[in-house]
């Protein structure tokens, strides 16, 4: 039997301690900051002000990972969380704050990023617009099967093990009746053993699920957002809190009007519908090719016709097309949340736009990407945020920046 080295034992030693410490804020990322005997803490699942027991699970250079083992002095953030999987389910990390605390902790988070990341001292309001719902809003979602052990759900946190989830209070009505259906199926032996993933998306026609339990499936859903009637699918992107997307819009586009608009990470077109009614000329790029396929469609429907759609990544794009094209008047980017890819940032900086729309659901990789920009003779001219992702620490971030 192999001896455990000096070091291996201090190491297991290390996960193992438990302290009792004050939790002072959430961080990016959704951990609880707290220091003892000089050491920094990222705790799981806390709120601020908690005071708790928190166990060490493991240690990375300075920093101590932790979960906690006992609440000593609850925040007055802190509140039950409903769901009977919280804590175990990797799906939801703030349903133990309050309304209220995490849109004050989203904003911050913000705040950290755009201060330690892009090196912005912003002391200015972030507005954060709530959710209509909390609860019941999410109109995607992707879920795990397990055929050996018939479980079917989400990760736990941080594994790989599927948590059983029989009910997931975060999900609309019809997807609530998607994941029924497929546990019936599982429950009956009908889900295939090999298939251990399934995505759903719902609009205002219903659900639709991918891969599909019956031949006459509906393939693709609708929904109609500030006027714009939208077509898109399972296969493609399209934002989960559909209650938020007119807002959004609005804040993304502002007053923005002209000759030339581009649309990177388009999408099926959510931006690119309404920059079509106020450019002469919009250009959307994208490389997945069934999104883009729903935004011609959608462009199409909506009887415009002068949109101009492409199948390649946003970097690609822009290196064939930037020195033709330049300068635009407006251009808006909502990539996903590893942010803009490898040269793409220098790419929008040689379309010399007038003014650039940010929308991003990761605020550090914001963050990181607006160093560039800034540094490249744009200024910030707006933040605002929107809680696209209720009982989560995500937050989506609308910035606006302008030349000079």
């Amino acid at each position: 039997m192999k001896k455990r080295t000096r070091s291996e034992i201090k190491k297991k030693t290390q996960r193992r301690e438990t302290l009792e410490v004050t939790i002072g804020r959430i961080l990016p990322g959704g951990m609880g900051l707290a220091h003892a005997d000089g050491r920094t803490l990222l705790v799981a699942l806390a709120a601020p002000g908690d005071r708790v027991r928190a166990q060490v699970e493991r240690v990375q250079g300075r920093v101590h990972f932790a979960s906690i083992v006992e609440v000593l002095a609850p925040s007055p953030a802190r509140i039950e969380p409903p769901c009977p999987y919280f804590g175990r389910c990797g799906g939801c990390d703030f349903q133990q704050l309050a309304y209220g605390a995490q849109l004050a902790a989203k904003a911050e988070i913000i705040r950290d990023c755009i201060r330690r990341i892009a090196r912005i001292d912003f002391n200015g309001e972030i507005p954060i617009t709530a959710s209509p719902n909390i609860w019941h809003y999410r109109s995607r979602a992707q879920w795990q099967h397990d055929a050996q052990k018939k479980r079917l759900g989400y990760f736990e946190r941080a594994s790989h093990r599927v948590c059983d989830v029989a009910e997931c209070p975060v999900l609309v009505p019809e997807l609530a009746a998607t994941l029924e259906s497929l546990r019936e199926h599982m429950r009956n032996g009908a889900l295939p053993r090999e298939q251990t993933e399934f995505q759903a998306v719902a609009g205002d026609n219903g659900a639709s699920l991918a891969p599909g339990l019956s031949e006459n499936q509906p393939r693709e859903v609708t929904r109609t957002i500030a006027g714009h009637y939208y077509r898109f699918s399972v296969e493609g992107f399209f934002q989960i809190n559909h209650a938020l997307l007119e807002p959004l819009i609005a804040a993304a586009i502002k007053d923005a009007i002209g000759e030339t608009a581009i649309d990177l990470y388009c999408g099926a077109g959510l931006f690119t519908l309404p920059l079509s009614e106020r450019f002469s000329r919009v250009f959307g790029i994208e490389a997945n090719a069934e999104a883009i396929s729903f935004a011609r469609r959608n462009v199409e429907g909506a009887r415009l016709g002068n949109a101009t759609f492409a199948v390649s990544t946003v970097a690609e794009w822009l290196r064939e097309n930037s020195s033709r094209l330049a300068p635009v008047d407006f251009v808006l980017l909502d990539p996903p949340r590893a942010g803009a890819e490898d040269d793409a940032i220098g790419g929008i900086l040689a379309l010399r736009p007038q003014a650039i729309s940010y929308v991003s659901c990761d605020p550090a990789t914001l963050a990181r990407d607006l160093k560039v920009l800034l540094a490249n003779n744009y200024s910030l001219d707006s933040i605002a945020a929107f809680d696209m992702f209720p009982q989560t620490h995500h937050v989506e971030t609308v910035v606006h920046l302008k030349t000079g």
